[in-house]
């Protein structure tokens, strides 16, 4: 199937998946959350498949990879985000595992996709990013 538009792309997707499940996560957080750690962790996470888009949608191949990156980080500031509700007892690691689970196949499909637009740019892969998490 070809990529027709950035809803197509199953990493998108999976993005959207995850913004539904943070938002679901951070109901259950104590109210004096609502401006702090829900916040910060629903912006986070709003922020992958809207990087995603954005990115699909821009003109060159170098933006694209760019807005790729704010994407992968997104991730990682997802998964401190993660850590500190688990540490701070908002939360069960049994509830965040899943959420966990898909930002590491998230980024791993991040990579791909990284991967394979430098490669069209004639650029070296590897410096992207070759780790799991």
């Amino acid at each position: 199937m070809a990529v027709q538009s950035f809803r197509d792309l199953r990493v998108w997707q999976a993005g959207v998946e995850l913004v539904v499940g943070v938002y679901e996560l951070t109901q259950m957080f104590p109210k004096s959350e609502v401006y702090g750690l829900s916040s910060q962790l629903q912006r986070a996470a709003v922020s992958v498949p809207a990087n995603i888009a954005e990115g699909h949608t821009r003109s060159s191949l170098k933006e694209y990879l760019h807005f790729l990156s704010i994407a992968r980080s997104s991730l990682a500031e997802i998964e401190t985000y993660l850590e500190l509700v688990q540490r701070l007892s908002y939360t069960t690691p049994e509830r965040t595992q899943p959420l966990l689970d898909l930002t590491i196949s998230i980024h791993r499909q991040l990579i791909a996709l990284r991967n394979s637009l430098s490669t069209r740019l004639g650029e070296d892969p590897l410096p992207y990013g070759s780790t799991t998490s």
